[in-house]
């Protein structure tokens, strides 16, 4: 049982970056893997990146993979998405969500939890 707040989305030119965060509040944070989704207009939720409850094992979708940087603070119940070299293609709003397992996960299905999300728009 866990509640999730992202927060650091907002407007960025093409090339630059920003970095999520996904607040958390629930006494077993630190049993869940985590993931990150996002949703263009038009176009269905897309996988972004996913994070054991370790931290240790990480997963990227091709289309970040070398851009972004997910990672997560169990201590301050927090999880994190580094994007760097933004593009405007990465316009969507970003979701984190949290899995009822301790694994990471790249199927929406495997997640319970979600966040209201937040808009990231890039500018070229």
């Amino acid at each position: 049982q866990v509640q999730l707040v992202e927060s650091g989305g907002g407007l960025v030119q093409a090339g630059g970056s920003l970095r999520l965060s996904c607040a958390a509040s629930g006494r077993t944070f630190s049993d869940y893997g985590m993931g990150w989704f996002r949703q263009a207009p038009g176009k269905e939720l897309e996988f972004v990146a996913t994070i054991s409850w370790s931290g240790r094992l990480t997963y990227y979708a091709d289309s970040v993979k070398g851009r972004f940087t997910i990672s997560r603070d169990n201590a301050k119940n927090t999880a994190y998405l580094q994007m760097n070299s933004l593009e405007p293609e990465d316009t969507a709003v970003y979701y984190c969500a949290a899995a009822s397992g301790s694994n990471y996960y790249t199927r929406p299905q495997m997640y319970g939890y979600w966040g209201q999300g937040t808009q990231v728009t890039v500018s070229s």
